[in-house]
């Protein structure tokens, strides 16, 4: 199969559409990719090529990719970075990364916002072998919503994960939205942190991958004779973590922070750095810690650091509205579904979706998330 696979020639000659299909097509366009992402207000850092490269790389399969981008004037303004797959007996595409993605999207520079997303919803269809994309965790504002509101055919948008937020005020903002006994109490558990005298360290770049090798074990300690994510136990999962830390460590686009407590390493933190939003995507700790301090309260104020440092807007506790979240009186967003249609049997894959994911989010509530 070649790399790219010629698309109907657009109405202007200003624009042009491709799709690549070939592996090797990522790494040859990784330095646009880079440069689209930063032209990508809405896009989130499950977007960034360094994740999707190294999710492609450890996850992917050949002849699947479906790298769909549109061109003005040859820059690159907008793609869609998604793979053809089998979603409940029907041909679908599907973002890439998506099973380890808070957020799926597209790549879109708003500036050529209204040829970009009338030329992507073009290329799309033209596409054939698919039924429907299958878009799971869409955020409000995102460019797939612009495609997705000039689809030509059908298209259905349900519910999905609740996602929880709070500003970049600092702790003592956080603290001040909670009743003053409880904030009172939350300033002791503080005071206890600092004075066992545990540091928060943010790793360079080229020991990132040790880095969450490390905190991996420690997840899997924490979790220890409790239903955990199978997949965070999984040589590939740690090895498309470790590849994609260091490469957005590297570009300013993650931190993965250790904690030490006398020398000893006790917990570790991946923090992805979004354009708006820093976002808490998995930690792990020893299981005694919890006896000593408040490991969600030590980490948060640490977050909270670090979008205050890169003047973020605040902090994105991600997927999931558990008990130790929702103690800081977040604010609550909801992130939507979003299936478009390619031909009639797209309705009955719609309809099945819908049914397998209120299932499935019964069956998953209270087991392990992220954190």
């Amino acid at each position: 199969m070649t790399a790219v696979a010629a698309v109907r020639p657009a109405t202007s000659v200003e624009w042009s559409v491709e799709v690549h299909r070939d592996e090797r097509a990522l790494a040859g366009l990784a330095d646009e990719l880079r440069d689209l992402y930063d032209r990508s207000p809405a896009a989130t850092p499950f977007q960034t090529y360094e994740w999707l490269r190294a999710w492609w790389g450890w996850y992917g399969a050949r002849g699947r990719l479906r790298l769909v981008l549109v061109r003005c004037r040859g820059r690159l303004v907008a793609a869609a970075p998604l793979m053809a797959g089998v979603r409940y007996g029907f041909p679908v595409l599907v973002p890439l990364a998506g099973e380890q993605s808070d957020f799926t999207d597209f790549l879109l520079d708003p500036v050529y916002a209204d040829g970009a997303v009338r030329h992507l919803t073009r290329a799309l269809l033209d596409e054939r072998g698919w039924c429907a994309i299958d878009l799971r965790e869409v955020r409000p504002g995102s460019a797939a919503h612009l495609v997705a509101a000039r689809w030509p055919r059908r298209t259905w948008r349900t519910p999905s994960s609740v996602c929880l937020e709070l500003p970049a005020t600092g702790i003592d903002g956080v603290l001040a939205r909670l009743p003053r006994r409880t904030a009172g109490k939350m300033r002791a558990k503080l005071r206890k942190i600092d004075v066992r005298g545990i540091t928060a360290e943010s790793v360079p770049a080229e020991r990132a991958a040790d880095a969450v090798h490390a905190l991996l074990e420690l997840h899997a300690r924490q979790w220890r004779g409790r239903p955990i994510n199978p997949e965070h136990t999984r040589d590939r999962f740690r090895r498309h973590l470790a590849e994609a830390a260091s490469g957005m460590v590297r570009d300013g686009r993650a931190e993965v922070v250790q904690y030490r407590w006398d020398g000893r390493l006790v917990a570790g933190d991946l923090v992805l750095i979004g354009h708006r939003y820093v976002g808490a995507y998995l930690y792990g700790a020893i299981p005694d810690l919890r006896d000593a301090v408040d490991v969600s309260l030590m980490m948060l104020r640490q977050n909270l650091a670090i979008a205050r440092d890169r003047h973020r807007q605040g902090v994105s506790l991600l997927r999931g509205d558990e008990p130790y979240k929702l103690k800081w009186r977040p604010t609550s967003v909801r992130n939507e579904r979003i299936v478009l249609a390619r031909t009639a049997s797209a309705a009955a894959f719609a309809g099945l979706a819908r049914t397998r994911g209120y299932l499935s989010d019964r069956r998953h509530r209270g087991q392990e998330g992220h954190g």
